[in-house]
Order: structure tokens, then C-alpha cells, then sequence
């Protein structure tokens, strides 16, 4: 999945009861779903595995993944649920519902099924905050319509409430393969972004003695955050930033170097070189050609 897609857009969110020995037979979202039982108990049966869930239980299905929900037959188990795409599916042609789910498996129509999530997510966990959980869910309760115009305004505040939720869930259920950035480094990155487009940068020290920690667990997180170390990051933002001016000014290129406080023409052109491949003047003349303006820019 390409991340600058990912938008988690959520079509019904909802307490649902079970009743005794309840099944909801064998079926596949098209949509991805999340549930939380917050009463009683029930058995999911999914990838040829039965478990037995109960209060706090919170369970993640892709969509796609057949599964079955069966309901205990004395204290049956009441699910706070949604179902939702990584990014917003249209589907409107096709189903009636805005979050349709597959009886039985022979009929799906694959073309339908919502987008999976790159990196893996635990398919059941255990919370310990329960009321948390359920006011989380309660923010965001939906019906299963499509969104129109009476009601966009009602739907806008369900799907910022929803991205907080799924902000929470990430955190809770990421596979060990998955690492979201620490706030505290998001929150120094606006700060050093800031700066470079506003001021000269500030040494590295300012920034990581501003979040009380060490040099080395500074530069641990923010590689864990970015990918990048602290100077290749601002390299990288500086230069990135440079060649919209390159596209979209009329500044010189001894102009643009200043303006992002390299310490000479001759490093900002280096620099640029060794990051795209093209010198400053070669990259502006190439993009502005005839046969590169039908091509994206970057």
C-alpha cells in the first residue's frame, strides 16, 4: 500500500447484542472489521483456529477472511464493531449496503474486497481499559449508509473521531514489524521543519536536550521514526524544498541556496547532485521542457 493512500474511512460502527447460541454463519467482509466484547462470551472461528473470547477481547478480521462468530448459549456476547476500509472503496454501484459482507464464500466478488494493511496486525488482543475502549467506539457509531449530502457535515466529525480511534488501535495491536513514530519526535519534527524554512536550523542538541534525552536515544528514534538520520533528514526536506522552487520561481539558484541557509552555492549544488542525480540548473531546464511537462512532477 502506498502510505500517502492510507486513510481509514469507517462506513458502520455499532453496539450489536448476540442472542443465545447466535451464529453469524460463515461469511467475508468486504470491508475490514474490528470488534470488542464488552459482555459475555462467544467463539470466533477464523484460518481454521477456534478461540473463545470474552469481555475485553478486541479482534481484528482483514477483509476478505472468512470467519464465523458463535454466540455462547447462557451469557452470550455483545460486540461494539466496525467495518472499514484502509482507504475509501466505492462500492455504491454494486451493493445496497455500505459495508457489504459475503453468504456464502462461493459468490464473492474479489474485485470488491477492501484494500489489506501492509505490515501485520494481531488478529485478537486482550484490553485493559475496557471503558476507554467502548467511549472510543461510542464517538464514532455510524450506520451502515452511504454518505450524502444531508449527511457529510455528521459524517466529517464520525471520521475524525474514527481516525483517533484507529490512532489508538495501532498502537495497541501493531505486529512487531510495524513502528508508528514516536509524538515526541513528530512533534520536534515540526519544530526543525519550522526552522528550516523560517530560520537557520538549530544545532541537533537543542532539539533532543528540548525532549530530555540522550544523544544516542535521540538518534535511535528519530532513524525508527524517519528512516533518516537527523542531518540526512533536513537534507533531504531542504533539497526537497529546493526543487519546488527550481519548478515554481524565478529565484536563482544562488537565491534558493541562501534561502535554505546552505553554507555555499557549491555544497546546496553538490548536495543536489548526489540526491537526484541532476545539478540544480539541469533539473530546472529539464523539467520545464516541452517533453517533460506532460510528466508528473515530484
Amino acid at each position: 500500500m502506498n502510505f500517502a493512500s492510507l486513510h481509514p474511512y469507517v462506513y458502520l460502527a455499532t453496539r450489536y447484542p448476540f442472542v443465545k447460541g447466535q451464529s453469524s454463519s460463515p461469511r467475508i467482509c468486504y470491508t475490514s472489521s474490528i470488534y470488542l466484547i464488552s459482555e459475555g462470551y462467544g467463539i470466533l472461528s477464523t484460518n481454521g483456529q477456534s478461540s473463545r473470547l470474552g469481555p475485553g477481547s478486541l479482534v481484528y478480521i482483514p477483509a476478505g477472511q472468512l470467519h464465523e462468530w458463535l454466540a455462547d448459549s447462557e451469557n452470550p456476547m455483545v460486540h461494539l464493531c466496525c467495518y472499514f476500509d484502509w482507504h475509501y472503496v466505492e462500492r455504491k454501484a454494486v451493493f445496497d449496503t455500505a459495508c457489504p459482507i459475503c453468504y456464502p464464500p462461493q459468490v464473492l466478488q474479489q474485485a470488491f474486497v477492501g484494500p489489506a494493511f501492509p505490515y501485520e496486525l494481531r488478529e485478537i488482543s486482550k484490553v485493559e481499559l475496557l471503558r476507554i475502549w467502548q467511549d472510543l467506539f461510542q464517538d464514532f457509531y455510524k450506520i451502515g449508509l452511504y454518505t450524502n449530502e444531508q449527511t457529510f457535515m455528521r459524517s466529517l466529525t464520525i471520521q475524525r473521531n474514527f481516525q483517533n480511534f484507529i490512532d489508538y488501535f495501532l498502537n495497541c495491536c501493531m505486529g512487531k514489524d510495524f513502528v508508528i513514530p514516536d509524538p515526541r519526535i513528530a512533534h520536534m519534527l515540526k519544530m526543525m521543519e519550522q526552522d528550516l524554512l523560517h530560520g537557520a536550523p538549530k544545532p541537533l542538541d537543542i532539539y533532543y536536550k528540548s525532549l530530555n534525552m540522550s544523544r544516542g536515544h535521540f538518534f535511535e528514534l528519530f532513524r525508527k521514526s524517519t528512516g533518516y538520520s537527523p542531518i540526512q533528514y533536513m537534507n533531504h526536506f531542504r533539497i526537497g524544498r529546493a526543487k519546488h522552487d527550481l519548478l515554481h520561481t524565478t529565484l536563482s539558484i544562488t537565491q534558493i541556496a541562501v534561502k535554505y541557509h546552505f553554507s555555499s552555492v557549491h555544497y546546496f549544488s553538490r548536495l543536489f547532485h548526489q540526491l537526484t542525480g541532476q545539478a540544480p540548473r539541469q533539473y530546472r531546464l529539464r523539467q520545464s521542457s516541452p517533453a517533460a511537462s506532460s510528466a508528473p512532477l515530484e
